[in-house]
């Protein structure tokens, strides 16, 4: 039988009492009850992993399950809190890691063959400032290899499906993330973003993410034999994926716990006083894309919903975020071929070597010489962006331009292409380091679809603020998928 609580939901301005799976609660909740006692951990573990059980079959989200484990620290958890200690703010709450950041004593395989005996000594930042805050990892989600896809599959576990239609994409790499999220695998889900690997997913599969900036929150692999290319440190960020506004906001403060293995944190507290509510430009521009019609009606529905909650809305012209973004295909795919490209041409599949073929095809790359001035050119990119953005401290804009793709979309150049054209705004503002929100607003060809929120260096939590405005009158977009089930 599953777990079930009674819940006190807010709802347009009431309050009403509401039978909910405790699986579907939000990670807030699910922490204040396990504290307050309503319920216990061990009902929160029991109920998500019975959850995983009915659903993980079909969208082989969770790739390593530590459900044991998870019920043994769920009981542990339920011990501290009969006895009165010191509670963290995740405290009993069921979390998800994938599968390329070390996890103690677990596989760090990043989705493939040839590491799946790479056994973690310890664990990445991320993992222990989750479980110092007394989080519960209930298993760990799939990637595809490298995590340098924009769907999910690899050769070592397989495809993961999306919850809203098992024919379309959940996004990449974070795809095993999303999925696990959408499905109701408990409320919080890690991920990362080089390029939108936060985003994608979480636009595919209609939930709420932030890409951190650059020195936010702090990262490090203790398995790795070596440094990471520059860029990927510029740009490569550690974040989780919600269905909720609310858990974004509850596990990004958690993840910015400092950690000095990581040379580029800056540890700094998480909110900051403001006199007002920011100014937030808007900006529609597509760049020759063909955007949908409803994406662009999403937009405008967004600006709207910021404005009528007190925003001042001006929709501007920005730095050309074209430049950022044929910048990471020019300079990064010169740093990958440098220090991917050797592994998956000895240890990758033939679908992988093929896309990395492709993205070598969407713009020119650079030399060595080329890759030395393109990073110093970037300065100049962060300083544009920079001189926006103390102006207009949130920027309104696309995020994906077109609706979702199937799953084997990127396995022709011609859909690598379009998904890359699509998503300017996704790797152009991993380039310039800045933190980017993406928040659902509705359904687009009847899958998820939604706005991205670009935000001064450092405000991440002004970001999360709108997006908490826009989710409030779109509502929470995975009940619509749960409303499905028979």
């Amino acid at each position: 039988m599953r777990a079930y609580a009674r819940t006190l939901i807010s709802l347009h301005n009431s309050e009403i009492n509401f039978m909910n799976p405790l699986w579907q609660l939000s990670a807030v909740d699910q922490a204040a009850g396990i504290r307050a006692g309503d319920f216990s951990s061990a009902s929160v573990v029991a109920s998500v992993l019975e959850r995983v059980a009915e659903k993980n079959p079909e969208l082989n989200a969770i790739v390593d399950p530590l459900n044991e484990q998870a019920m043994a620290a769920a009981h542990k958890a339920d011990a501290a809190v009969a006895n009165k200690e010191s509670l963290g703010s995740l405290h009993g709450v069921p979390v998800t890691i994938k599968v390329n950041v070390d996890t103690n004593g677990r596989p760090t395989t990043n989705g493939m063959e040839v590491f799946k005996n790479v056994i973690a000594p310890d664990n990445s930042p991320i993992v222990q400032n989750l479980l110092n805050a007394g989080a519960i990892i209930i298993g760990r989600t799939n990637t595809p290899e490298m995590s340098m896809r924009l769907t999910t599959d690899n050769p070592l576990y397989g495809l993961t499906r999306n919850p809203w239609n098992l024919a379309m994409s959940p996004g990449g790499s974070s795809g095993g993330a999303a999925a696990a999220a959408a499905a109701g695998f408990g409320a919080i889900h890690h991920g990362n973003d080089i390029a939108g690997s936060l985003r994608y997913p979480a636009t595919a599969c209609g939930l709420s993410t932030v890409k951190p900036g650059l020195g936010r929150v702090p990262a490090y692999l203790p398995s790795a034999k070596a440094e990471r290319g520059m860029l990927a440190q510029l740009m490569s960020v550690q974040g989780v994926i919600c269905r909720e506004v609310k858990d974004v906001r509850l596990a990004t403060e958690v993840l910015i716990g400092h950690d000095p293995r990581d040379p580029w944190h800056v540890p700094m507290p998480f909110k900051q006083e403001d006199s007002g509510l920011p100014k937030v430009g808007f900006c529609k521009q597509a760049y020759d894309y063909p955007i949908h019609k409803d994406i662009i009606s999403n937009l405008d529905r967004a600006a709207s919903l910021l404005e009528a909650a007190g925003y001042q809305v001006n929709e501007i012209a920005t730095p050309p975020i074209s430049e950022a973004a044929k910048a990471w295909l020019q300079v990064t795919n010169f740093e990958m071929r440098k220090t991917l490209e050797p592994v998956f041409a000895e240890h990758g599949s033939a679908i992988i070597n093929q896309i990395f073929n492709d993205y070598y095809k969407l713009e020119d790359m650079v030399d060595a010489e080329g890759y030395l001035f393109g990073i110093a050119a970037r300065t100049r990119m962060v300083r544009e962006w920079n001189l926006l953005l103390a102006e207009y401290p949130l920027v309104l804009t696309p995020y994906l331009m077109r609706p979702a793709y199937p799953y084997d979309y990127d396995e022709t150049f011609a859909g690598v292409k379009d998904i890359f054209a699509a998503s300017i705004y996704s790797y152009g503002v991993n380039y310039i380091g800045m933190p980017a929100g993406f928040v659902p607003v509705g359904l687009v060809e009847e899958m998820p679809s939604g706005v991205q929120l670009i935000g001064q260096k450092w405000r991440e939590d002004l970001i999360l603020d709108a997006m908490e405005v826009i989710e409030k009158a779109t509502g929470v977009m995975t009940q619509q998928l749960w409303d499905r089930e028979p």
